[in-house]
């Protein structure tokens, strides 16, 4: 029987979670490489990142696509998908909406794509949409969207008229000012912001002085990265989303309850499970169970843990 925590329960843009953890995109698929998992239980999760989708069909980068680290992995998958009409036709009518809520992951190339397929999800049962904006924009020479904050809110905006569903903009860790641009972004009607998406770091082989990715560059997650993605989610919490009342969700190398508790401490609302998914499938029980029992212990609610952090 499924275990259930009535202490961890909570409300995100409007969705009811069974728990704060939220699947990352990519690291799931569509959600049925999770499932299949046994002693999986959706009660264990408040939402699952469905992968990221463009508006046609992507084959995704040549091999190798995936390097393990010492303390995580890189990926340059490369957004390999098979377009978002066949996810809304064919993969969002075999989901259970009813165990719990799945958030689309939108890519683009250009602005009008962006628009293009966050219309056709707005059309579908999905709950909810995120925008990944570290994608290129191949009109502006490959400068990825999410580093350049205008460029970052242009996206926002162009998605925010095509849906009125919940909109969560992924903020990425590569660039100059991250507080600007969830300002930014909030302003042009993000509802919510996922902080951090992957840093991007390379590994060589030494033998045949070759980059091991095919992408010679890739992104990298894991606990690695996990001090930076804590600064983060502070400094985007502090700066702008504790004013304005915007949830994040907060990710990057949370592996345990004590990580967890951290970015809660931190501003987070909700906690992104990624990496630790491929070597612990059932790692989120765990982190459910060091939860509450923290709450418990300390005679805390949730939504009181949540931006507690003492900073005099």
């Amino acid at each position: 029987m499924a275990m259930k925590y009535p202490s961890l329960k909570y409300r995100f843009c409007g969705m009811d979670f069974n728990s704060p953890i939220v699947l990352l995109s990519g690291c799931v698929g569509f959600g049925e490489e999770y499932t299949r998992v046994e002693g999986f239980s959706n009660c264990d999760v408040g939402a699952v990142c469905l992968k990221g989708t463009t508006g046609t069909a992507r084959l995704g980068n040549r091999p190798h696509r995936i390097y393990e680290t010492p303390a995580g992995m890189l990926n340059a998958i490369g957004l390999q998908n098979p377009g978002v009409n066949h996810v809304v036709d064919q993969i969002l009518p075999s989901l259970d909406f009813s165990e719990t809520r799945f958030i689309a992951n939108v890519s683009g190339s250009t602005l009008e794509e962006y628009a293009e397929v966050t219309a056709r999800f707005d059309n579908s049962p999905i709950d909810a949409i995120e925008i990944n904006i570290s994608c290129p924009n191949v009109k502006e020479g490959g400068v990825a969207f999410g580093n350049i904050p205008e460029m970052s809110a242009r996206v926002v905006e162009a998605c925010r008229k095509m849906t009125d569903k919940p909109l969560i903009t992924k903020l990425s860790p590569n660039q100059t000012d991250i507080v600007e641009n969830a300002r930014l972004c909030i302003e042009a009607g993000s509802d919510a912001l996922a902080v951090i998406n992957t840093l991007m770091g390379m590994a060589i082989d030494i033998h045949a002085r070759r980059p091991v990715l095919g992408n010679i560059q890739g992104g990298l997650s894991g606990p690695a990265i996990k001090p930076i993605a804590l600064l983060k989610v502070h400094q985007v919490f502090q700066g702008v989303c504790k004013t304005h009342g915007i949830p994040i969700i907060g990710q990057g190398g949370i592996t345990t309850a004590e990580d967890a508790l951290e970015f809660l401490i931190a501003g987070a609302s909700a906690i992104g499970i990624g990496t630790a998914l491929f070597y612990d499938p059932l790692v989120c029980k765990k982190i459910n169970q060091g939860v509450s029992r923290y709450l418990e212990s300390k005679n805390l609610t949730l939504d009181k843990l949540i931006g507690s952090l003492e900073l005099g």
